[in-house]
């Protein structure tokens, strides 16, 4: 046998070797580079964007993160039992909770770390004549006395003079709450309680509390109907006999139920949508506490009385953000490696994520508390801090070169339209995941919104993200028992018993740093068989001249 010339067997060798080192390249960041498997629950609120970002990560990364959304109070009191690695809420730890459990107090270091800005919004089902009403204004005083029993009917004259355009229907308002300890109800309640004390605290002490500022557990009362988690109060409200119903829930909960938000009043008197504009410019206002040292158990709490009040005409009134609870020390069930998983998916979460905020129903995250976030991360034992740099963040509220008071969304977001002031007009577009117009029907006119529903990302991907047009839609009774029918998985899927809404993320797009060192892989390893023989041909003359063998 003729041996193999030492040139060809360089290049065999030298394209074996690369072929190796990128195999090796594509498996590590999925297993022995390791990232550990962590686990977390909480928040509901924020669950959307949550399922969609440890998607992406798992396909990009080979990161395993496992959440459950269980409400923000079972997930605080998760992470100071040492059961998860993290939890996520809309409030701090309560030292003094409402319910009269024990107080929250971890025993290990933690730290709040923002994660996504979005808007409470008020999704509701009521019809005029058959048809579907998209472009409802609530003010904040209705909207307070809706949840406190005062007010019952759909075509009480408050809800009629914040609505010339519609003709109300006489039919009774059917409030759908929490049943479960939720951030959602806390961030709800102390809006309540700062703007609206009077018919809040009245309303609390006929529920029996004696004191009932912020609370996690919502009084039940009257006609309400308290369903558990935000795909329980959304299910519920979408149903056929949610009709007449309206709850408070995050904005992605509605574009993926396709139904219509309230528009509120803010300070400036215009009714505005919690879109992804209207949240950045709300939140130009918060003050984010700082002033304390980054130890301190209250760093980065909101206080959002300026939110509330914003007289900036695109503002929503109900705008805020959620936090992930990290931890500083080790303990309970979370490691060192751990925190090396952890810290890579907050990375992940301030800066890649927020691109897919808006489209998922929420609002990306400003600079400044991107910048606080990688303070936390910092903090996390075994976060790798090499790649925390504010310069190659790609968040689209920031551009290099800006000032942490900035926001580029709040810089583009357009003014409301004159007839979403309040007077005689009302705008007929439809909201979230409504976008059809509402024909007008009352004495008022009507008009078109600026920026309307209908030509948002998050429409667009709510439509995207919709399911199989043949699917078999679930159907339960007014209890929210199961009828017939129902989501994928059956029995299995833990959704049985409630009316709910099925989660909301954005299609797959198949590709990510795995396929593409798979690729390369690919192309190495057909380059290894087929063109050394090329090669050799072409260097066979030259090899003959100087006798190679």
């Amino acid at each position: 046998m003729t041996r193999q010339p030492r040139r060809i067997r360089a290049i065999r060798a030298l394209f074996a070797l690369t072929v190796v080192l990128v195999s090796v390249l594509g498996t590590v960041p999925a297993q022995a580079v390791s990232y550990d498997p962590i686990t977390g629950t909480g928040s509901t609120w924020s669950q959307n964007a949550l399922d969609q970002w440890r998607k992406n990560v798992a396909s990009n990364y080979g990161m395993t993160v496992n959440y459950s959304g269980v409400g923000s109070s079972a997930g605080r009191r998760d992470f100071v039992a040492g059961n998860v690695d993290f939890a996520v809420s809309e409030i701090p730890f309560q030292t003094r909770p409402e319910d009269n459990s024990a107080p929250e107090v971890p025993s290990r270091g933690y730290a709040y770390m923002p994660i996504v800005a979005g808007g409470s919004s008020f999704m509701y089902n009521l019809k005029i004549g058959g048809v579907r009403v998209s472009n409802l204004r609530l003010s904040g005083a209705v909207i307070t006395k809706i949840f406190t029993g005062v007010i019952t009917k759909w075509n009480d004259p408050a809800i009629q003079t914040d609505n010339p355009g519609l003709a109300m229907p006489d039919k009774g308002i059917v409030p759908v709450v929490r049943s479960d300890g939720s951030g959602s109800t806390a961030q709800f309640t102390l809006w309540m309680s700062k703007q609206h004390p009077d018919l809040w605290s009245a309303f609390c002490a006929k529920a029996g509390r004696t004191s009932c500022g912020l609370t996690s557990q919502y009084p039940t009362y009257g006609n309400a109907k308290a369903q558990s988690g935000s795909s329980g109060v959304a299910g519920y409200v979408s149903q056929d006999y949610g009709e007449g119903a309206i709850t408070y829930v995050e904005y992605s909960y509605a574009l993926e139920a396709g139904f219509p938000v309230a528009k509120v009043l803010n300070a400036a008197g215009y009714y505005v949508e919690p879109t992804a504009d209207s949240v950045a410019v709300a939140l130009l206002q918060a003050q984010i506490k700082t002033d304390v040292p980054v130890t301190s158990p209250d760093y980065l709490t909101q206080i959002l009385d300026g939110v509330y009040n914003n007289a900036d005409a695109r503002s929503y009134p109900l705008s805020s953000y959620s936090y992930m609870i990290v931890p500083t020390a080790v303990g309970g069930v979370f490691t060192e490696k751990k925190g090396l998983t952890l810290g890579a998916f907050a990375n992940y979460m301030l800066c890649e994520g927020q691109q897919q905020a808006e489209a998922l129903g929420y609002s990306p995250l400003p600079m400044n508390l991107v910048l606080a976030g990688f303070d936390q991360i910092k903090r996390v034992p075994g976060a790798d801090v090499s790649g925390v740099d504010i310069n190659k963040c790609n968040n689209p509220t920031f551009k290099p070169g800006d000032s942490p008071s900035s926001n580029q969304l709040a810089v583009t977001a357009a003014q409301p339209a004159e007839c979403d002031k309040v007077g005689t007009s009302q705008c007929t577009t439809g909201t979230a995941g409504a976008p059809a117009d509402t024909p007008t029907s009352g004495t008022g006119t009507g008009g078109a919104a600026a920026g309307g529903a209908g030509g948002t990302a998050a429409v667009d991907a709510a439509a995207a993200a919709a399911g199989p047009a043949d699917a078999v839609a679930a159907v339960y009774d007014e209890n929210g028992a199961l009828v017939s029918g129902g989501p994928a998985g059956g029995a299995g899927s833990g959704l049985v018993g409630t009316a709910v809404a099925s989660p909301f993320t954005l299609a797959d797009t198949g590709w990510g740093v795995q396929q593409s060192i798979m690729l390369v892989a690919g192309i190495l390893l057909i380059g290894a068989a087929v063109l050394p023989p090329v090669l050799w041909r072409r260097l066979k003359p030259l090899a003959a001249k100087v006798g190679l063998k």
